[in-house]
């Protein structure tokens, strides 16, 4: 049967955990699945990698039970590598919607690198019975916050981990595509003190979306708000908490068309300004083997608080690059992996799992040499759709400098140039 459902989240159906309001329910229930359908058909095409050949099955992942109460339905898995030593590491995983925890596992690259430093990958799975699409209900307040749902059942699931397996609690970090992505945003802000640091993979900053409506906007144009409002819901989500702060590495397609590029924005607005920095890179820089744009955010000390990572060309999916390669991983075996940069093997780099140790600088950092801006030439609507502009009394503006770019529709077109990251001005024959 071909893939014909988009990563979107889809109205929570579930048994057992009633929530009252019942033909409430049934009217955005009825609402979302229209919505899905009528937006999953101009998504339904595979792309050329999604046929690419399934790689040989790998290794099936141990199923653990009774891990705690499971206030949020979830099923608990791990990769256990075969020489786990005392006091690892952990790594949540969480997959996109449609997803499986071993599907997740099989493409994503994750085990390679567990098995290579040694870390235990504990990943969450949801079902049908919790949302039709198998998203993790990010948007759903039952679910998003702390001490209830299934932010609750994944918390459980690293302290099992700690008491069943022996990791180090001062060790675990979080990751997820798409709806994964930002439950991995719900799981930094509610349980700031579990989860040393985390990585976004196309996914929103914590307190977008409320219900399923707003979940849909969060995705694509985007929410606008200000780093301090966005800020103010991380630390609502944990009243009187005050650090430290998980680390937050983000990741995001440049052409993605179902997360919006904007959002890769609002989230380094987000845990910036909760590490009390600015908006502007302290170091930038661009990853091999495809020229990735990474900014950094960097604290006093010298340590990387904040980082974005801009893959160019790819659109919704977590890029792997398949090969034995010390840079490579995972598989384009099934949609929404694409063949570009092996994200696992950062991300783990970035949670400081891969044995390197990394000196604050003692002199100031210093950016390496300037990259080519890059240049976007568009309609002033896609230009705020990819994340480029906002708007705002019927006109857009250029996302960082402000510029004034005329009514927003698609019948004004503008050359806009990306320089530093983040930061757009309308551009004056400095293009390529």
């Amino acid at each position: 049967m071909p893939y014909v459902t988009p990563s979107h989240p889809a109205p929570a159906v579930r048994t057992g955990r009633p929530r009252g309001g019942g033909r409430l329910r049934r009217l955005v229930a009825v609402l979302a699945a229209a919505v899905t359908l009528a937006t999953g058909a101009a998504l339904v095409v595979p792309t050329t990698e999604a046929r690419a050949a399934v790689p040989p099955a790998a290794a099936a992942l141990e199923r653990v039970t009774n891990f705690g109460a499971n206030p949020g339905a979830l099923t608990m898995y791990v990769h256990r590598p075969a020489a786990l030593p005392a006091n690892a590491p952990v790594v949540v995983a969480l997959h996109g919607c449609t997803q499986s925890a071993q599907l997740y596992a099989d493409n994503s690259g994750l085990n390679t690198f567990a098995d290579r430093h040694g870390f235990l990958v504990v990943y969450a799975e949801t079902t049908t019975a919790n949302n039709a699409n198998k998203c993790f209900n990010w948007f759903q307040t039952g679910d998003n916050r702390r001490g209830q749902g299934e932010a609750a059942s994944i918390r459980q699931m690293v302290a099992h981990a700690t008491s069943a397996y022996g990791t180090d609690p001062a060790r675990a970090q979080v990751t997820g595509l798409s709806a994964g992505g930002a439950m991995t945003s719900v799981l930094l802000a509610a349980y700031p003190e579990v989860f040393a640091a985390g990585a976004v993979v196309a996914g929103i900053p914590y307190g977008c979306g409320v219900d399923v409506i707003s979940a849909f906007g969060c995705m694509s144009p985007g929410v606008d708000r200000t780093p301090a409002a966005w800020a103010q819901a991380v630390r609502d989500a944990h009243p009187g908490y005050a650090g430290p702060w998980p680390r937050v590495a983000i990741w995001h397609g440049d052409n993605d068309p179902t997360v919006v590029p904007r959002n890769a924005d609002e989230l380094r607005d987000q845990w910036t300004a909760v590490h009390g920095l600015g908006q502007t890179p302290d170091r930038t820089s661009t990853l091999p083997p495809n020229n990735t744009r990474r900014s950094e955010y960097v604290t006093a000390d010298g340590r990387t608080a904040v980082e974005v990572n801009r893959v160019p060309g790819i659109g919704h999916g977590t890029p792997v690059a398949p090969g034995t390669g010390p840079q490579q991983c995972g598989a384009t075996g099934t949609q929404h992996f694409i063949a570009s940069i092996c994200s696992s093997y950062w991300i783990t780099r970035f949670f400081g799992l891969d044995g390197t140790v990394t000196e604050p600088p003692t002199e100031p950092p210093v950016d390496p040499p300037t990259e080519p801006a890059a240049c976007w030439t568009a309609s002033n609507y896609e230009h705020v759709r990819a994340g480029r502009a906002t708007t705002t009394g019927g006109y857009a503006y250029a996302k960082g400098s402000g510029q004034n770019l005329g009514l927003y529709n698609t019948f004004v077109t503008h050359t806009l140039k990306e320089t530093p990251p983040g930061h757009y001005t309308i551009a004056t024959g400095s293009c390529p």
